[in-house]
């Protein structure tokens, strides 16, 4: 009888548990999370993560499908790789994702994350935005810095020519950068750090340093009991790094200042201001309605160089990539650029608007090559995408590589063919409205509120430097200038290519037209 007893108690008791797990899941939601591959205990699936994670994260939803649940450590994620996918989660959805994890070394490195691209959502956010877009990169502000960008142009033209004339070969892929990072210099700070080489290679190097740390993966991001370890040694890395570049911007925010004392630097002439001067305008300002403070201006600046240097030079680099090695494209480029320009003058920002075949070229290398290959957001509360759920709390990959490869929606997706952006499906859009986050099919700059910023000054850029390349050389690669490009991918945010393009230039214009 007492054996009943407890047989009768235990039984109670599973259907207690049973009714109060029963209760409790109908109050949560009856959805289930999305398919996820076999887990290993304390590291979850990152056994499955290789170092090009987008590419790891591609073969992840070939196997289990657009939405694939996995842990980083006992960090939960879930990866979206369809558009389908992507337009649920970054528009039907889009208030639930608007923050963007929070990763212990970007924390660090951006004064807290006292800068746009990580400070979490909410009004000091949308003021940063606003003061970004209207301010910093409007398109007023890109008109007046537009000079800049030519002259730096004609910079990086005049020294390719002059290894052309020499017979030596460029390494294009360091070349595009020092154009880029000499762009950004001006732009952002009026000051072009490669008139000195020593303080050129010192900034590169520091910019270097800051980019590979924000994106290294630190084990107290993802592993709960490693939260207050420093098992990788980062702190240190970290504070040298940062107290190199806060102590190079305090340098340049002085000069500015003391310039700006011995000059009426709000004079009405004044011609147009560098990026720093905009910034610290709003900083003297007592009457504003959020204040900017110094960690505020620094961390700004380092997005613009993080995000603006490496970005449009390596996008630029797997264009020239992507035509040497289809000399067809090449051809039909050049032709449509000296039948619109000639052969008298280098071709101009304000000509992209004439150059369609062009704008279908960098279309198709961005759809092939996003820069930026994933979108990384956090869920803020519980929400249902295509029936599973996403806990809150969830770091969200959007594979943005993925979209661009999808067979589904692209016809023969790993072929390079600017045509297809010029058939009737795509005659109706206008010139870059499908890259700037409303075809889901490819959103290169990501989409919605917390797309990139920066995509006007990239759309400017990227085709104006790789027209005029087009234009004035054509590129040889190889002994016998008859050799392919490899287009192995490297590691790193920013999707570089794993060995630099180096090239053997010949001059196609005579006179070259060396005037601004």
């Amino acid at each position: 009888m007492e054996d009943l007893q407890y047989a009768l108690v235990f039984l109670i008791c599973l259907a207690s548990i049973k009714l109060v797990r029963t209760i409790l899941g109908k109050t949560r939601t009856t959805a289930k999370l999305p398919p996820s591959p076999r887990r290993i205990p304390i590291i979850g699936h990152m056994h499955l993560l290789g170092p090009i994670p987008h590419q790891a994260f591609h073969k992840l939803s070939t196997r289990y499908g657009p939405l694939v649940y996995f842990l980083i450590g006992s960090k939960p994620c879930v990866l979206a790789s369809s558009p389908e996918m992507a337009k649920e989660i970054l528009k039907t959805n889009e208030t639930n994702f608007l923050n963007r994890t929070k990763v212990a070394n970007l924390h660090y490195l951006t004064y807290g994350s006292s800068d746009l691209a990580t400070v979490p959502y909410g009004p000091h956010w949308k003021f940063m935005k606003k003061l970004f877009m209207t301010e910093l990169l409007s398109g007023r502000i890109l008109n007046q810095l537009r000079p800049i960008r030519r002259e730096e142009t004609m910079q990086f033209l005049r020294l390719v020519m002059e290894k052309a004339e020499a017979g030596e070969e460029v390494n294009v892929g360091e070349q595009l950068m020092r154009l880029t990072n000499n762009i950004i210099t001006r732009m952002a700070l009026g000051q072009r750090c490669s008139d000195n080489e020593d303080e050129v290679g010192e900034v590169r190097k520091l910019e270097k340093a800051l980019n590979q740390l924000g994106s290294k993966f630190n084990l107290s991001d993802t592993i709960w009991f490693c939260k207050n370890l420093d098992l990788q040694g980062f702190r240190k890395k970290l504070k040298d790094a940062r107290d190199k570049y806060d102590v190079m911007m305090e340098r340049i925010m002085k000069e500015h200042e003391l310039a700006r004392k011995k000059k009426n630097y709000k004079d009405e002439s004044e011609t147009a201001k560098d990026l720093l001067d905009i910034l610290l305008d709003i900083y003297e300002d007592e009457n504003a309605e959020t204040r900017l403070t110094r960690e505020n201006i620094k961390a700004f600046i380092m997005n613009i160089f993080g995000a603006g240097t490496d970005t449009s030079s390596i996008t630029i680099e797997w264009g020239l990539a992507e035509l040497i090695n289809h000399p067809n494209v090449m051809e039909k480029a050049r032709k449509e650029i000296d039948s619109v320009i000639g052969k008298t003058r280098v071709v101009e920002e304000s000509d992209i608007a004439n150059l369609p075949y062009l704008q279908a070229v960098v279309k198709e290398i961005l759809r092939l090559h996003p820069t930026g290959p994933l979108v990384v957001r956090e869920s803020a509360e519980d929400c249902t995408i295509a029936g599973y759920l996403i806990p809150a709390k969830t770091r969200l990959f959007v594979n943005l590589w993925s979209l661009g490869r999808d067979s589904d929606h692209w016809e023969n997706p790993h072929e390079f063919r600017p045509e297809r952006f010029l058939s009737e499906e795509w005659s109706a859009k206008s010139q870059f409205l499908d890259v700037r986050g409303q075809y889901f099919h490819m959103i290169p700059f990501g989409s919605g509120r917390r797309s990139c910023p920066g995509a006007t000054l990239a759309l400017q850029l990227v085709p104006t430097t790789l027209a005029a390349i087009i234009q004035c050389f054509e590129l040889k690669v190889g002994d016998g200038g008859s050799e392919t490009v490899d287009m192995e991918e490297g590691p790193g945010l920013a999707l570089p290519r794993a060995h630099s393009l180096v090239c053997n230039p010949v001059a196609r214009l005579t006179p070259f037209p060396y005037s601004i």
